[in-house]
């Protein structure tokens, strides 16, 4: 039986296909598009799907659809009701997609697809919740999702045991934590729902100083971690902007303009709304262990790309073991779709299973024949390794601090870039990570870089507490004994002049709060990238590399063999490893492009 996801419309639409319930694809839909976060129906996401299952669009006994838009569409009318005449505009401005496409899930399935089968329904939450505890490793655990909104939604947590899901509580639209930490999203002028990750690596340079205005002002928390806001400050519900004058007058004065200078005030913002996203969660587990008995616990929806939150989740919740899925915003919902069709639906049996996402390489690969197709067509000039040599240079390249973009086997499921689309560096390096900020992704110099540690090797850096971290959605604390001491004066400095000390022996991946987002990997999930990163090991006595995701700033990861050589163009990157190719940037033609492309990408 063929069963084939969708997520769509709102942002990060996806594709995923299930063969007799094992995982064998899954893509977003901006892989193909090149639009980020692109929300329109996943057609080229869906047909790789289907191209990787080796079938026909005849050949789907079902296609599962991760919302119910006519329950959505319910909220949407009964918030503008309640709020008219206020966010008329708004309502003029939401209508004509709704009208035009959200509505008719059925015809656009359809047409888009060529499709004449059964059409399946989950609710968001639930494909959250299947998202989150299917793939897992365990027989039974807790759930928490937590999101902007879905239907009506926006906090659930239930229980999975073995195929069966069962949702205990949920928390409502207009309340939201998702939706609170994208109004600050926006107020420090970057970009919802893009942008919550750039709120969450500024936050260290700031202070908590407007925790307790927050917590007065904006949001009631209860000790169960449920919680109630004061929507007099908000303007998502029925306006176009997220926050209004009264939110400003709390906070001092208006939001910050895009791509203006980053002042101290958005520095206290962004480290105080963590904080109270923290203690939330932290209040939340607590109380669904309580609820539920269950020693596991799983995560999905937006808010689970908090990885900052999920280390102290893993750290000081009573929870014994973690997973949160690696895709775990809207795009996972369409894996979580066809898995809650499978077992919940069709009532199949489910074996836990903790490769069964298969480390979420689930996206496109392409054959060394078909990458020296592409280079020879295009004259670019290549050395060809043999596989086995590849692991080797690689390494002795990032030891001489050279950035290399890293194009190997599957792309990722999921935001992160995780040794399959990746750009690399030497983590000793005291200059690597105002280098790769600046003249790679040309993206905000505040922004910090994660680390791959070898599995076996993590502890001896990273505070996991032995935990594993695969999917790069945690925060640990770099080993003490791994930090330098840093002198009085050191310690005083503040703001962005932060990012001059080194705090570390690996001061390219340690945050200035001493904390990494840290990857770990096995052999057994990417044998390529664990023997390169043992290489390198060897070679230097450290076994952890800088990986960053393989694209610019405003573009999706790249995913053919194409794109990573346009990006390995358009940037200071050194060589680019395709494959078996290796490529020098100094044995390449002068790059030529219409206009200037880097003129939207201002450098902070």
């Amino acid at each position: 039986m063929n069963i084939l996801g969708i997520s769509a419309f709102y942002h990060d639409s996806a594709a995923a296909l299930l063969c007799d319930g094992e995982i064998v694809a899954a893509a977003q839909e901006e892989r193909f598009s090149r639009k980020k976060h692109d929300p329109c129906f996943p057609k080229h996401a869906a047909a790789y799907c289907l191209e990787e299952g080796g079938l026909d669009i005849s050949q789907i006994d079902y296609v599962a659809f991760y919302d119910k838009p006519l329950v959505k569409f319910e909220r949407l009318l009964m918030s503008y009701l309640a709020l008219a005449p206020k966010g008329y505009l708004s309502f003029l401005s939401q209508m004509p997609s709704w009208l035009k496409e959200k509505l008719f899930v059925p015809s656009i399935i359809r047409k888009e697809l060529g499709y004449d089968g059964k059409i399946l329904y989950s609710t968001h939450h639930l494909s959250h919740a299947a998202a989150a505890f299917y793939p897992s490793p365990f027989e039974d655990s807790a759930i928490i999702t937590v999101d902007g909104v879905g239907e009506w939604a926006t906090t659930t947590y239930g229980i999975g045991e073995g195929a069966d899901i069962r949702i205990l509580k949920q928390i409502n639209f207009p309340h939201s934590l998702g939706l609170l930490y994208s109004a600050f999203t926006y107020f420090c002028g970057f970009k919802v729902n893009s942008g919550e990750y750039k709120l969450m690596g500024l936050a260290p340079y700031g202070e908590p100083r407007y925790v307790d205005i927050i917590k007065e002002k904006l949001i009631e928390i209860r000790d169960d971690g449920s919680f109630r806001m004061d929507m007099r400050y908000f303007d998502y519900c029925a306006g176009l902007r997220m926050t209004n004058r009264e939110f400003a007058e709390l906070f001092g004065g208006p939001e910050r303009t895009p791509e203006s200078r980053i002042s101290q005030r958005e520095m206290d913002l962004a480290r105080s709304v963590q904080a109270v996203t923290e203690e939330i969660l932290l209040k939340m587990a607590a109380h669904v262990h309580q609820e539920t008995g269950k020693k596991n616990l799983v995560l999905a929806g937006g808010v689970a790309l908090n990885c900052v939150a999920n280390g102290r989740i893993l750290r000081e919740s009573p929870f014994a073991s973690l997973w949160i899925q690696p895709c775990a915003g809207d795009g996972g919902n369409a894996l979580g779709a066809a898995l809650f069709a499978w077992h919940q639906l069709l009532r199949k049996e489910r074996v836990p299973d903790a490769r069964r996402q298969k480390a979420t390489y689930l996206g496109p690969s392409f054959s060394d024949d078909a990458i020296q197709q592409f280079l020879d067509a295009r004259k670019v000039p290549y050395t060809r390794l043999a596989p086995e040599e590849v692991p080797a240079k690689v390494a002795e390249l990032l030891a001489s601090e050279k950035v290399v973009g890293w194009h190997q086997g599957r792309m990722e499921f999921g935001p992160r870039a995780l040794g399959g689309r990746s750009i690399l560096g030497d983590p000793r390096s005291r200059e690597m990570q105002s280098v790769l900020n600046l003249k790679i992704k040309f993206r905000e110099s505040f922004r910090p870089f994660a680390p791959t540690a070898l599995a076996d090797h993590a502890d001896d850096y990273f505070d996991l507490r032995g935990h594993e971290s695969p999917y790069m959605l945690l925060v640990a604390d770099v080993l003490e004994s791994r930090l330098r001491h840093l002198s009085e004066e050191e310690q005083q400095v503040a703001g962005f002049d932060k990012l001059r000390v080194i705090r570390s022996e690996l001061p390219a991946i340690t945050h200035v709060d001493n904390s990494a987002r840290v990857q770990t990997v096995r052999r057994e999930d990417h044998p390529l990238y664990y023997d390169m990163i043992r290489a390198f090991y060897e070679r230097t006595g450290c076994p952890v590399v800088i990986n960053t995701s393989f694209n610019v700033r405003g573009e999706p990861i790249v995913c053919t063999p194409e794109e990573s050589y346009t990006c390995f163009m358009r940037t200071r990157m050194d060589y680019l490893c395709l494959g078996s190719f290796l490529l020098n940037k100094e044995e390449q033609e002068a790059w030529e492009e219409e206009g200037d492309w880097r003129e939207e990408f201002e450098l902070d």
